[in-house]
């Protein structure tokens, strides 16, 4: 059988679709509504749009209540309700959640250049000495509708942004006010824990002025030193006040143990004395009474 002779498909095949039975559509009703099915579709439709006000507010967060764009109240974590879009919001901050900025250096990655870093951390102290200051600040949210609305940064919409960019200005600012008030020993020494406590309470008070919101927890100096290109000739005037305090000691201690000597000396030598004294006192008065007695006997002897 050759070629042309097999039995051949007919065209257009289309997997036996075609033999499917047509449908009119303009058989097709809708179902009739009449009015009275209005009274219950428009109550069921309000009911669905009320649940929508259903909100949960978890642990670490409390809920900023918007009605018509105006704050109305705070809530605590927990289900509650408010008047749904487009009439009301609920806006959720993290009052717990501890918040981080870094003055002159990075834990996590960062775009920032070294350079850029080395501005942050360079600043003069009193005198006029450069100093290389690395700070760390942890703070969190008092007020969540203050943090919301007190202080726009770069980041303008209405979320649980930290203020990071408003927080390292104000902490930046702080430092190198403080840090000219002081210093560079008492910075590098016993001064180191009332610098912290000057910066934590100048940033609070800024922090309040604004309405931010925001409470500082922690300001800690992470690295304070010299800069790099005089750290050597620092360290040298160190060990140097370092030898001359300790001369000091030695010094005062050699006085602190010859006084108490010279004066246990001098005591002793003037109880002597004095114990000589009362000894040659006692004679002459033993003297003087015995030479009394004589002469008495000697006007009472006769003539």
């Amino acid at each position: 059988m050759g070629w042309e002779d097999r039995p051949r498909r007919p065209k257009g095949g289309s997997g036996g679709f075609d033999k499917m039975p047509e449908f009119d559509l303009s058989k097709l009703k809708p179902p009739t509504i009449k009015p009275g099915h209005f009274l219950i579709i428009i109550p069921v439709i309000i009911i669905l749009w009320l649940l929508t006000g259903l909100y949960k507010v978890e642990l670490q967060e409390q809920g900023v209540v918007l009605v018509f764009g105006k704050h109305t109240a705070n809530t605590v974590p927990g289900l509650h309700w408010n008047l749904p879009p487009p009439f009301g919001k609920v806006i959720k901050v993290r009052t717990e959640e501890i918040k981080r900025i870094e003055i002159g250096f990075r834990t996590e990655s960062s775009r920032m250049s070294r350079q850029s870093l080395m501005k942050e951390s360079l600043m003069l102290t009193e005198g006029a000495n450069m100093i290389d200051i690395h700070m760390s600040v942890q703070y969190q949210v008092n007020d969540p509708a203050q943090f919301l609305f007190g202080v726009a940064d770069s980041f303008r919409g209405l979320r649980d942004r930290g203020l990071y960019e408003t927080v390292q200005n104000i902490a930046e600012a702080s430092l190198r006010e403080i840090v000219g008030k002081n210093n560079i020993d008492d910075i590098l020494t016993v001064g180191k824990s009332q610098v912290q406590q000057d910066i934590h309470n100048q940033m609070q008070k800024i922090l309040d002025l604004y309405k931010t919101g925001l409470t500082v927890n922690l300001v800690q100096l992470q690295d304070v030193r010299p800069p790099k290109e005089v750290r050597e000739s620092f360290r040298d005037v160190n060990n140097s006040e370092e030898d001359k305090n300790r001369l000091i000691r030695e010094a005062e201690g050699y006085r602190n143990s010859v006084i108490p000597e010279a004066r246990g000396k001098a005591a002793q030598i003037i109880a002597e004395a004095e114990a000589y004294r009362e000894q040659r006192i006692s004679l002459s008065k033993g003297d003087a009474n015995r030479f009394l007695a004589q002469l008495f006997e000697y006007r009472k002897a006769p003539g």
